[in-house]
């Protein structure tokens, strides 16, 4: 059964200009993009996304990161697609990133990590429904 997922292309890879060559990856890797745009979320918004992240020591800095520049967000499509995009983006730190995951080729650090995905299906559920709504997404 096809399933969904939430894909955050962050500011840091936006502003490297590389949102392109990460839609290329998630294509060349069998993801069906089924709702796209490109957005510049507020310090507020950010917040609250990120809002299992709040008692955390880096949801300042993180939320602050999330809205220096546009991201492009995206519900992804495939069998397996929370488990396989995961994979896909690779370890949060791109030190320990796998070669030729998303991340081991255009994360700088653990926070400027260059995207998102969703890591469950009650937290994909969520972050779908807070960038997107129905009429937004193909059925």
């Amino acid at each position: 059964m096809k399933e969904r997922t939430l894909s955050i292309i962050k500011p840091d890879c936006v502003a490297a200009k590389n949102a392109g060559k990460v839609i290329d990856m998630l294509e060349k890797n069998g993801f069906s993009i089924v709702a796209m745009k490109k957005i510049q979320l507020t310090k507020k918004q950010a917040q609250g996304f990120y809002i299992v992240h709040k008692e955390r020591p880096f949801y300042d800095s993180l939320t602050t990161f999330m809205s220096e520049g546009p991201i492009v967000v995206m519900v992804l499509e495939k069998e397996n697609a929370i488990a396989d995009y995961r994979e896909l983006m690779g370890a949060t730190n791109p030190k320990d990133a796998k070669e030729g995951t998303i991340r081991a080729i255009f994360a700088t650090d653990i926070e400027r990590n260059a995207v998102h995905g969703s890591d469950s299906k009650e937290s994909a559920d969520f972050e779908i429904g807070y960038f997107f709504n129905a009429l937004e997404i193909l059925q």
